[in-house]
């Protein structure tokens, strides 16, 4: 579907131009007779292809990049090569939205050049007119990324990635190149990238936190061209499993107090398996992270195996208040190999992240914006349902097609074990058992579905149970094509997943060891934002 807003009448018939040549229309589901054995589908509505989660019109794409509101408008870059459905030469690619559900596709923004490739970064709002881009009245947005030179690469140099920066003066739709990159050149470490710049108000300039190996180093700056190293973090803190990536430091109101969180994503390491994205709560004093939570080992974002890379929106209105994030839906364990043809990945659920305080530390919740409710339609509801073992078959999902949302609120009792079975006749299923004799949440995919394609995929996947009140869990999930969402108690954990069933879920089976109680149970089909 395609933004009504104005602003970007200005730029509709590139805009057209751009899809068309990508093969990317937004239509109606039709099967195309092109003589070959296999049926070939319209852009998005291929099989396995989200229909309401952000996905490139076609080729591959990874890190959400310069995630930035601007006008109206939430800006989504992100990591993209428009010539194969696998990683190579990076761009940014370009979609903007006005409320983080409804996306219009967009040209493609930031080009490779002879410095390299171009890697994540982020963007930012120069309201102070510090690097002279832009104009009283109208400031210049100003992207910041790595560079990443493939020669040197191929030669094993140490100084293979250094940080540039562009900037727009007419609202993100063209991008000039600063003519003196690179602003910070690498430090003789060849993992050296993923800038995420924000203004720090009580010091007055701009801070940028990069990834460096296997810590953080943040730099800080006057006018985004001139770059000063401050401080490091990280060498011995966290998880160290592979490198850190992308990023991201912010504040967020626990207990009417503003507390620092920096995200850091690496690969391999996650919890599960492959990549994954910790946290860490402190205080950040325009120079150093100093921190709080946790003292020794990682803590993590979201514990399935398909949220990575993610970061937050930058500029948001301060009326709005949310901290606003999303991910890249994937892993590189298998991220090159799932099953799509013309298009491969897509972006997480955006969501609002806040900060619980609890007996063991600071908990980093995330919940699905609402935003999403928009697209809720045919709703059922069923109430006050017993269930024990054998298991109960509830009457809920119409088995249409794999775009429904389903929100339960359970009472345990005195259960310890309860599990949720989705499954369709295919016999392809996805179980989600809730044990509070382990305490942990358990989410078995290997057989929901098409699981074949890499070792890594058919996986169980765990994670720790938030505080319990009375016993009471709060489930919510969202499900589409080819992706699965889990968040247990207002968000308090986070489990994303991704499943590639044939056909749709059509069955819901629930049992628990002891009696409990379905006090609530709702479901909501979810229509296609592509259509």
């Amino acid at each position: 579907m395609m933004t009504s807003h104005s602003y970007w009448n200005r730029a509709f018939l590139v805009s057209l131009l751009f899809m068309i040549a990508c093969s990317v229309p937004e239509q109606k589901k039709q099967e195309i007779q092109t003589g070959t054995d296999e049926p070939q589908f319209e852009p998005y509505q291929e099989p396995f292809r989200p229909q309401y989660h952000f996905s490139p019109p076609a080729n591959w794409m990874n890190d959400p990049n310069g995630m930035v509101f601007y006008k109206g408008m939430y800006h989504l870059f992100y990591q993209y090569y428009p010539d194969s459905t696998v990683w190579g030469p990076m761009h940014w690619g370009h979609a903007v939205s006005s409320d983080m559900v409804y996306w219009e596709n967009l040209p493609i923004a930031i080009y490779p050049d002879t410095m390299g490739y171009i890697f994540s970064g982020s963007a930012v709002v120069d309201e102070q007119f510090s690097s002279g881009f832009g104009k009283k009245g109208d400031p210049a947005l100003v992207a910041i990324f790595t560079y990443h030179n493939p020669k040197k690469a191929s030669e094993n140099a140490r100084d293979v990635q250094s940080q540039g920066i562009a900037f727009s003066n007419d609202n993100g739709e063209t991008w000039n190149k600063y003519d003196k990159n690179p602003v910070l050149e690498s430090s003789g470490i060849p993992d050296f990238r993923d800038p995420k710049v924000m203004w720090h108000a009580p010091s007055k300039k701009w801070i940028m936190s990069l990834a460096v190996k296997d810590h953080i180093e943040f730099y800080s700056s006057p006018d985004l061209k001139m770059w000063k190293k401050e401080s490091e973090f990280g060498k011995d803190k966290g998880a160290h499993g592979g490198v850190w990536e992308c990023p991201d430091l912010f504040t967020l109101k626990v207990d009417d107090k503003d507390k620092w969180v920096l995200l850091v994503s690496i690969n391999p390491g996650g919890p599960n398996g492959g990549s994954a994205t910790q946290y860490f709560v402190g205080d950040f004093d325009g120079k150093q992270f100093n921190l709080e939570y946790p003292l020794d080992s990682a803590v993590w974002l979201d514990w399935g195996k398909d949220n990575y890379a993610g970061v937050t929106w930058s500029n948001i209105p301060e009326e709005d208040g949310r901290r606003l994030f999303l991910g890249w839906m994937s892993n590189w364990e298998y991220g090159q190999a799932v099953p799509t043809k013309t298009w491969r990945s897509a972006m997480t659920l955006p969501r609002s992240l806040g900060l619980v305080k609890t007996t063991d530390g600071y908990l980093l919740t995330g919940t699905p914006v609402e935003e999403l409710k928009t697209l809720r339609e045919d709703h059922a509801v069923q109430s006050n349902i017993e269930v024990s073992d054998p298991p109960v078959e509830l009457d809920i999902l119409d088995g249409t097609n794999n775009q429904f949302e389903l929100k339960a609120n359970i009472s345990l009792n005195m259960s310890k074990k309860l599990e949720v079975k989705l499954s369709n006749r295919e016999g392809e299923q996805v179980t989600i058992l809730i044990n509070t004799e382990t305490n942990e949440l358990v989410i078995d995919r290997t057989r929901s579905g098409n699981v074949a394609f890499e070792s890594h995929f058919p996986a169980i996947v765990k994670g720790p149970l938030p505080p319990l009140d009375q016993k009471q869990i709060d489930l919510h999930l969202f499900v589409d094509k080819a992706s699965m969402e889990i968040f247990i108690n207002k968000g308090q954990l986070q489990v994303t997943n991704l499943i590639f069933p044939d056909k749709p879920y059509n069955k819901l089976l629930i049992s628990a060891d002891s009696k409990a109680v379905i006090d609530t149970l709702e479901r909501w089909n979810l229509t296609s934002i592509w259509q």
